[in-house]
């Protein structure tokens, strides 16, 4: 009690533990920084799915943990309960449309054998590449940052984009994109407008 009132008559603010942030936090840092398993296993992923850093792995990792640590909660009730037939259905509804579990494993405990690599492999970036748009996983990712790539009729530039299975094969080039008969890029256009040849794949890399 003396401390707090000489801090207050010498005119230094007191701390607050109090924390105004309405959001929750998307990734979680690991409690071992320097564990060799990990590190080594992290680089595998990154360098699988054309990731940008590490954290796209942390931000999967804290996904799959509340998934997981829901699907336990819910396998501790009594199979009648009406909290574990809403949420367990809706938890397995959205694992499947997702499509992280397969027709004849729609139960809650297949929910815990769900991996880091099943998730990252739902991602927009590696559909477009394993559908042949892009030449390689970092180039499907320029091609989603710069506008190229839609689902359906929206056009998305979010490379962690997570697809459904029933939107998967609407995935496309834009309707604006060179490589979907849009407009032609700027340096092909300006080839074009002196005279010159085609501007190469390149031309259609930069899009106005």
């Amino acid at each position: 009690a003396k401390g707090s009132l000489r801090s207050v008559k010498m005119g230094r603010p007191q701390k607050s533990n109090k924390c105004y942030t309405n959001y929750s936090k998307t990734s979680k840092t690991p409690r071992r920084p320097f564990e060799k398993e990990r590190l080594d296993s992290e680089m595998q992923l990154v360098g699988e799915f054309g990731l940008k850093n590490k954290r796209e792995v942390w931000r999967v990792q804290l996904l799959l943990a509340k998934m997981r640590k829901n699907a336990r909660d819910l396998l501790t009730l009594d199979e009648k309960s009406p909290k574990r037939i809403f949420e367990g259905a809706a938890l397995l509804r959205r694992c499947g449309r997702l499509g992280l579990l397969e027709e004849d494993k729609r139960e809650l405990d297949y929910v815990l054998g769900i991996k880091v690599a099943d998730i990252l492999a739902r991602r927009l970036q590696t559909l477009v590449f394993k559908q042949s748009l892009a030449k390689s996983l970092h180039h499907a990712r320029v091609l989603i940052r710069q506008r190229h790539i839609r689902v359906g009729k929206q056009m998305v530039n979010i490379p962690s984009f997570a697809v459904r299975l029933d939107s998967e094969k609407h995935i496309d080039y834009s309707l604006t994109s060179p490589f979907g008969n849009g407009r032609p890029g700027r340096n092909k256009r300006k080839s074009a407008a002196g005279g010159g040849g085609g501007g190469g794949d390149d031309a259609a890399d930069d899009e106005d």
